[in-house]
């Protein structure tokens, strides 16, 4: 079986392929593939590895070898399912590699926000406590978890092991239903009123229709002027304008992002344009790595190869 990786780049250079290698006769990797050179270089795959790369039906209908595609993620939209089904070529995912290190990510990023650790090692290196009249400098201060009211938007398995983390700082879990829901299921609360109680919302829903600007001008305003936000999930859940508005304006009090809309983002992204040019210094934000530990990439790699070796079977 002839292998190819698509775009192996989106990995660290620190993940071992070795279990896929195991499973196959000969593995071919590309660090990045464009959509011109698919073709081209999956002409002789028996099994095709992308994360991200498109898998069209135009492509599909020309690769007459292919008999397996194998997601290196969990969504599945960057493949045509359905053209896939049509012309007998089995396709897989990985799930539930990534639970640790996402909800590390939330709350390390917590805790250095209501801690201001970067802060206060700043303030000894610049020389304030040293110069201080009493035996410690406050600076800004910090805030306790405990106590606090944390909202989670989508209780799967990440939505769930945050709630358990929350819970052993002392945290106060709401947990929303889904937002057009007409019923509340018992131990949820409505959408609205998770997000007018909570001091902290978390985002750990799908990207669907429903979900696609949950978080705009209307939603943003119903939060408390104190509240942080954290998006964790996709990025075109928080509609990135409105939440530039509500940052500019105090409307909430920080967001913290670790997706967009487009990625990698342009330049010229309003968030990252405003970040840049120093107009607002109340969003934190990075480049799609909470689920990204070398534990976690290392797992999914070894689903894939567990992947391939069932298809084997």
């Amino acid at each position: 079986m002839q292998v190819v990786f698509l775009d192996q780049q989106t990995f660290s250079p620190k993940i071992s392929l070795d279990n896929i290698e195991s499973e196959v006769s000969n593995l071919i990797c590309y660090a990045t593939t464009t959509q011109d050179q698919v073709i081209e270089r999956c002409m002789s795959a028996d099994i095709i590895i992308t994360n991200k790369v498109i898998l069209s039906k135009e492509i599909l209908k020309q690769l007459p070898q292919l008999k397996l595609i194998c997601i290196a993620a969990t969504g599945m939209n960057n493949v045509d399912l359905p053209a896939a089904e049509a012309l007998g070529v089995s396709v897989n995912n990985v799930s539930g590699y990534s639970q640790n290190s996402v909800c590390q990510y939330v709350f390390s990023q917590m805790l250095e926000y209501f801690s201001n650790t970067s802060h206060h090692n700043n303030n000894t290196q610049q020389g304030h406590w040293q110069n201080s009249p009493t035996f410690c400098f406050h600076g800004e201060g910090s805030q306790e978890l405990a106590g606090k009211k944390i909202g989670i938007i989508g209780y799967g398995n990440l939505g769930k092991s945050v709630a358990s983390i929350a819970q052993a700082f002392g945290m106060e879990v709401f947990i929303a239903e889904r937002p057009y829901a007409t019923k509340i299921r018992e131990n949820r609360h409505s959408f609205i009123h998770v997000l007018q109680q909570a001091d902290v919302i978390s985002l750990h829903c799908p990207q669907t229709p429903e979900t696609e600007n949950l978080l705009n001008s209307k939603t943003l305003a119903l939060m408390k002027t104190s509240a942080l936000l954290i998006n964790t999930a996709r990025g075109g859940i928080v509609n990135s304008h409105d939440l530039l508005h509500a940052l500019k304006n105090n409307i909430i009090s920080h967001a913290i992002l670790d997706v967009l809309e487009q990625e990698p983002p342009s330049a010229n992204h309003p968030l990252i344009s405003a970040l840049t040019n120093n107009e607002i210094n109340n969003l934190s934000l990075t480049a799609h790595i909470a689920w990204a530990s070398i534990e976690s990439q290392q797992r999914l790699i070894d689903l894939v190869a567990s992947n391939i070796q069932n298809f084997m079977k």
